[in-house]
């Protein structure tokens, strides 16, 4: 089985992607690398509640979902979200299947707490070996995170860092990647090639890493507590690669991991 990258990309990054992004993608492919995509669609998901005029509230800066606005979740990941990337990977000479948690029972999950949150879910199982078969056809998956229920009728919205983490686990990825619209962490305008979370959380308290950066590299340090050793932060506006090297900000959990 060729080595595994998961690759997660946020909602409000799919219509910034470039062609690089993509070119970059075909590139991993024929290094003999697997990517897997793990989506997001925040921004599209409040747009659609906006347009349909359906209330949301919140709980510790959670958006609660009811059946209501999952019914919205469901409709925006597993629609345009998906269809733009998969339409996008074809383009560039690639096989891509979109996929929700549902499709083979890939995710399944329990409620995160119900009173407060709704059918916000958190994962208890990853079908690794199915995904391991559409992987062993060549296809790149294209996952939205929506997550069957236990009980085999709920169905759960999975925070997509949070899924794209276990997905990465699950596998044993070689990498899990972080897409975002700067090339990873910057000092004085320099990228940061290694950091550790330690130093990560310095970088914050000094100002260098600041506005939606923080979330960013955040959500990044959340998924090492999932098993990965590190994690990165990359550009979706360029390419992944300088030459067969993926160019980015690496996290680790202990900076002597590098070495």
């Amino acid at each position: 089985m060729k080595d595994i990258i998961v690759i997660k990309c946020g909602g409000s990054m799919i219509d910034s992607l470039t062609d690089e992004f993509y070119k970059s993608m075909k590139t991993l492919k024929d290094n003999g690398l697997q990517p897997v995509i793990v989506h997001g669609g925040g921004p599209a998901i409040n747009q659609m509640l906006q347009n349909l005029e359906i209330e949301s509230e919140f709980h510790n800066g959670l958006r609660k979902t009811t059946a209501e606005v999952m019914d919205v979740v469901e409709m925006v990941l597993s629609g345009s979200m998906t269809n733009t990337l998969v339409r996008n990977l074809t383009a560039h000479g690639l096989q891509a299947l979109g996929l929700t948690g549902f499709d083979g029972s890939l995710l399944k999950a329990k409620a995160k707490n119900f009173e407060h949150l709704g059918y916000v879910g958190e994962i208890t199982e990853v079908n690794k070996d199915f995904l391991l078969n559409i992987i062993s056809m060549g296809i790149i998956p294209v996952i939205s995170p929506l997550a069957a229920g236990t009980d085999g009728h709920s169905s759960y919205n999975i925070n997509a860092d949070t899924a794209a983490g276990n997905i990465a686990v699950a596998l044993n990825a070689r990498k899990l990647l972080f897409v975002t619209d700067v090339p990873g962490v910057l000092k004085d305008q320099e990228l940061i090639e290694h950091a550790s979370v330690k130093e990560i959380q310095k970088f914050i308290d000094d100002g260098i890493i600041t506005g939606g950066m923080v979330p960013k590299v955040m959500a990044a340090i959340d998924s090492l507590d999932g098993g990965m050793s590190d994690v990165m932060i990359v550009s979706g506006k360029t390419s992944l690669l300088d030459g067969e090297k993926l160019v980015g900000t690496t996290i680790y959990k202990q900076l002597e991991a590098v070495y």
